[in-house]
């Protein structure tokens, strides 16, 4: 309930408001305050004359209000009025419609002295556009004394928006012909190109016996969409006159496609055209391509244009302008195009912010979120981001519990923030936190926690979030399939990642890398090989990462000729260049195979310093085939790269110890004890519950470690009993 202050404040408003229209209508002369009694004619010319003004003026101030969201405005407005007529009351129940206010319209509707076939039409997109009530919408239809073109066309969306196609055409059909214009058709063409119903779309816009620029351009519109370039480019230039709409529609399909050149070319070609002029919306479509396409000679080119032009600088074409420069890496030119915007929204702010923080400038992230206006779920949610890219995962949370709204993108980016910081244990936690709160999972969350799963190969985990993914209706996420076959993949269970990969309806790059990968780890060479054999044969382009996943499946079966041919090919036919990951698959499946010589010459010609992996890779091998000399050159730049580790010291003191020279292994564990170099212990957990019990070599923190004791004895007992052996230990 509202205090007695507000009201007095909103009912102070309501006066302020009515005298500044009054004032204003004064001014238009469009208002008269008659003190004395009017006689018949003043009121005749009230009536015909400056009253009819009046109205029109009250009328679109209403339609102003709502339209802008200001429905306290439009209802002052509506009260304050000396006559209403039909237009004023439809206005209202609009503003109410537009403003989600349903309930509101349909009893101002009610109220209505008189209605018209536009109160009705209004009524029946009210119905329409909140909740889709298709029932009320066809109940008020069949009530309208006198339908029109656009009763017909209202009916007709709300039958498509509720998927009755069939209802929808056989209103079509139905429609008289005195009002069978391109309105009720450009419905059912727009509700079937929504629904990816082209065919249809085109069945309907050719049999149209004369077709708008509105028809033209939901078509070419549609087109783009269903990736059609060449028809809609048909149809384009076919057009008998064409508007800013359809050139910018056009622009944006090529772009839509990948197709930068064509795009920015007919935006020159516009440019030239004398008939049409470039709007902002046309702008922002340029913008955006420039920054997705990361052409900023264009893109600086075209912010140019606007200055010369003398566009004005409205808050849609400011923001298309940030978010390009953040594309471009340009923080401190989108910097620049923000502080001269003179109108600034929550987007501009939020478009700023995500620029800074995906360019690593946390320090300016920070600084602008101090000084928002307004925060929404993007905003702290951008921050969260940032701040667990930096590890301050403490930050994070308090940031989180600061939130006033918590949406399931804002869970997603915590318990992201969780995985991305190795605290794996945690990220479940926290999933299990947002289902308590009765917060749905996205795609992503799931895709999240699975990954969570498969770093702990916690099987049973995965398996609890994978009957999630199916109660919720998400097994079709092409992203939640790659993760789950992931998932099954490292927790070892091949089988059912691959019965997962088969479903996959079309399955992208990332899901035949995850496959061979999978099979590559669980040492199923011949297995990924044949999965790459398939990915090649449906003309899937393969990345850096399947090469990594493929490399590694011939160094577990050992075919060295296919593991050259797989690398030489990655720049001769995929133009990808080879990285230290792939030198370093490559070192280890020469080593793997002997080859140790073949492996030092790859390193040598390496274009790049090698990192710790291609030579741990060399080492390992050597210790395989006991040679020494190239052991020592490995161990030597391991020790300069990673000074801390143990691993090069006990290698090749093991080495020396097989090879018969103790001196020189012996004086190698002494350099390491003097260093205070100590090998990183083994480590192992079990998944109870919700919780993880990881366990390490002398490590007795665990808070049952007496009980574990106690239990790891009896075992050992039980053994020696069953197995008759004494010298059973743990």
């Amino acid at each position: 309930m509202l205090s007695n202050g507000t009201n007095g404040l909103i009912h102070k408003c309501r006066i302020d408001l009515r005298h500044t229209l009054i004032f204003s209508l004064r001014n238009q002369g469009f208002y008269t305050h008659v003190v004395s009694k009017p006689n018949s004619e003043t009121q005749k010319a009230s009536k015909f004359g400056k009253t009819s003004n009046a109205l029109v003026y009250f009328n679109s101030q209403i339609t102003k209000c709502g339209r802008n969201g200001n429905l306290e405005g439009s209802e002052a407005v509506f009260r304050s009025m000396p006559h209403k007529n039909a237009v004023s009351w439809t206005a209202m129940i609009t503003a109410y419609a537009d403003n989600g206010k349903i309930g509101k319209a349909r009893k101002l509707f009610d109220e209505m002295p008189d209605r018209t076939t536009a109160s009705y039409n209004a009524m029946i997109t009210a119905c329409i556009k909140n909740k889709c009530d298709v029932s009320e919408a066809i109940r008020l239809f069949l009530s309208i004394p006198e339908k029109n073109s656009v009763s017909y066309a209202a009916m007709i969306t709300g039958f498509i928006r509720a998927g009755m196609f069939d209802e929808a055409e056989k209103l079509y059909s139905e429609t008289p012909v005195k009002w069978q214009n391109s309105v009720s058709s450009n419905a059912l063409i727009n509700g079937y190109l929504k629904s990816g119903k082209l065919e249809e779309a085109v069945r309907i816009f050719e049999g149209m016996a004369e077709k708008d620029l509105v028809s033209y351009s939901s078509m070419i519109d549609g087109y783009c969409k269903m990736g059609s370039i060449v028809d809609a480019r048909g149809l384009f230039d076919t057009m008998p006159e064409k508007n800013v709409v359809t050139w910018t529609a056009m622009i944006d399909g090529y772009f839509k496609a990948g197709s930068f050149e064509d795009g920015f070319g007919l935006f020159l070609t516009m440019r030239r055209a004398e008939d049409v002029k470039v709007n902002s919306t046309t702008l922002t479509v340029i913008f955006e391509a420039c920054g997705n396409f990361k052409r900023f000679r264009e893109g600086t080119q075209v912010h140019g244009l606007v200055s010369r032009m003398g566009l004005e600088f409205d808050v849609f074409l400011g923001n298309s302008m940030i978010s390009m420069y953040c594309k471009f890496g340009s923080m401190d030119a989108a910097n620049a195009v923000f502080t001269m915007m003179s109108k600034k929204d929550i987007v501009s702010w939020n478009s700023l912010l995500t620029g800074f923080v995906q360019h690593d400038q946390f320090f300016e992230a920070y600084e602008l979120f101090e000084k928002m206006p307004r925060k929404d779920v993007v905003s702290w949610t951008n921050m969260i981001i940032g701040l667990s890219g930096k590890g301050n995962i403490s930050k994070c949370l308090e940031l989180f519990k600061m939130m006033p709204e918590k949406d399931g993108i804002a869970w997603t980016a915590v318990i992201t923030g969780f995985v991305a910081n190795e605290e794996y244990e945690e990220a479940l936690c926290w999933f299990a936190k947002m289902l308590h709160e009765n917060v749905c999972p996205n795609p992503s969350t799931f895709s999240c926690v699975l990954s969570a799963s498969a770093y702990l190969a916690a099987l049973n985990q995965g398996l609890q979030i994978h009957a999630g993914v199916v109660k919720l209706g998400m097994e079709c996420k092409l992203s939640v399939q790659n993760s789950l076959v992931s998932m099954y993949s490292k927790c070892g269970n091949t089988y059912d990642a691959y019965k997962i990969f088969l479903c996959i309806n079309e399955p992208n790059v990332v899901s035949y890398s995850t496959m061979i990968g999978g099979f590559a780890l669980n040492g199923f060479g011949e297995e990924a090989l044949k999965v790459f054999t398939k990915m090649e044969s449906e003309g899937k382009k393969p990345n850096d990462v399947t090469f990594l996943s493929l490399l590694s499946a011939c160094a577990h079966t050992g075919l060295v000729g296919l593991g050259w041919k797989y690398f030489k090919s990655m720049k001769s036919m995929y133009e990808i260049e080879p990285n230290p990951d792939h030198y370093a698959c490559m070192v280890d499946l020469l080593g793997k195979c002997g080859l140790l010589d073949e492996a030092y010459n790859l390193i040598s010609s390496m274009p790049f310093e090698p990192h710790s992996g291609v030579w741990g890779s060399l080492l390992g091998s050597c210790k395989t085939y006991l040679h020494l000399d190239l052991a020592e050159l490995a161990a030597k730049k391991l020790m300069e790269l990673e000074p801390e580790s143990a691993t090069p010291y006990v290698v090749l003191s093991q080495l020396y110890y097989i090879q018969g020279e103790k001196r020189e292994s012996n004086r190698l564990r002494n350099i390491k004890k003097s260093k205070r170099i100590k090998k990183n212990p083994g480590c192992s957990w079990i998944l109870l519950g919700d919780k993880v019990h990881p366990f390490s070599v002398g490590d007795e923190s665990h808070m049952n470690v007496d009980e574990i004791k106690v239990t790891l004895e009896l075992i050992r007992e039980e053994m020696e009993l069953s197995l008759g052996h004494e010298d059973i230990c743990y």
